[in-house]
């Protein structure tokens, strides 16, 4: 805004300046020349601001053109009349101009000038407008191609990177049946990512079986020792959700698991679903204090972003909430799913 108003005041210091010494009448005296071109400056503005912000919204681009050209019409005539008897009084008291002149000549010739300057700044300031909006709706154009062009691209390389994992299972040495385990969940993790999250709600059951198959997949790479308890209470069938919400916390919980070697390292998760309240609390065992500081007070472009999208998928129906204990880490999710 503020440059905006600069940029206001130059053109008009500039339209100014060139009819001071452009279009100066030389019969007159420089003094009288910027007295009569601010006079015209004063009264042409307020008519264009007055055009453009007020009469074109409410009229011309309503389509409502007999008002349109009533009311400006009447502005400039208005504002004629006004620039004559200023003019007149500044004739009579300040350049003492004798004879004083002719009221009737006066108001045409201000009439005249007003007009026709008025009307050129609108009709630049239309064109100008015209010229912006075709460069931004080619823009929108250029970016909804390239938009489309990434989609596409994004349905081929799914197929390519499946085809790659399938042959790298097959290298995989049969008796090695943990490597294939993992490849073959990966494979499902990274299937469901790609096909079954394209809607913007998902059913609960395939979110549900989801979050277990990740869970069975960070087990596989975590030590032995470590426990993941889950617990599921549903009072009934066929909520929806939207995908993906609940993997940024499993994925830290995971992520920052404590490796206590005189202790249980644990990972405790809990869902109630209850009168389309949905809860979900995940606590892990830790040692990371300086890594869960991060999360509590969180930087990261995982729980950025998992905010983000409460806020535009849940506005006034999600709470989200991070503790943090000496050894223990704790984060609350509740969404109302009706």
């Amino acid at each position: 805004m503020k440059n905006k108003l600069i940029y206001h005041i130059l053109f008009w210091l500039g339209i100014y300046l060139l009819w001071v010494f452009v279009f100066r009448n030389y019969s007159f005296s420089l003094t009288k020349t910027v007295s009569v071109k601010f006079c015209y400056l004063a009264f042409i503005t307020a008519d264009y601001y007055v055009t453009i912000y007020f009469i074109v919204p409410r009229f011309l681009k309503k389509k409502k053109y007999a008002f349109f050209i009533l009311l400006s019409a009447g502005v400039i005539a208005f504002s004629a009349l006004l620039r004559a008897l200023v003019s007149m009084q500044m004739s009579l008291h300040v350049f003492i101009t004798i004879p004083p002149p002719a009221f009737g000549p006066l108001y045409l010739d201000s009439l005249v000038n007003i007009f026709i300057w008025v009307e050129l700044f609108i009709m630049g300031k239309m064109i100008a407008d015209r010229i912006y909006n075709q460069q931004q709706l080619a823009l929108l154009e250029k970016e909804r191609v390239k938009h489309e062009l990434d989609f596409l691209k994004a349905q081929i390389n799914p197929h390519a990177l499946f085809n790659s994992l399938n042959s790298i299972y097959g290298h995989i040495d049969k008796s090695n049946q943990t490597a294939r385990n993992i490849l073959l969940k990966f494979s499902g993790l990274l299937r469901y990512q790609l096909y079954d999250c394209s809607e913007d709600k998902i059913s609960l059951e395939k979110e549900l079986e989801y979050i277990r198959n990740y869970i069975s997949f960070q087990q596989i790479r975590k030590e032995e020792d470590l426990i993941v308890d889950t617990e599921i209470e549903i009072d009934q069938y066929g909520h929806h959700i939207a995908p993906l919400l609940l993997v940024v916390l499993i994925e830290n919980a995971f992520k920052f698991v404590s490796n206590f070697t005189d202790k249980d390292n644990k990972i405790d998760i809990k869902i109630i679903i209850e009168e389309a309240l949905f809860t979900f609390k995940i606590s892990n065992t830790t040692d990371h204090r300086q890594a869960l500081s991060s999360i509590l007070h969180p930087g990261g472009i995982g729980i950025v972003n998992l905010q983000r999208r409460l806020e535009l998928l849940y506005p006034d129906k999600h709470e989200i909430e991070f503790k943090q204990a000496l050894d223990h880490y704790e984060a609350t999710l509740k969404l109302q799913l009706v």
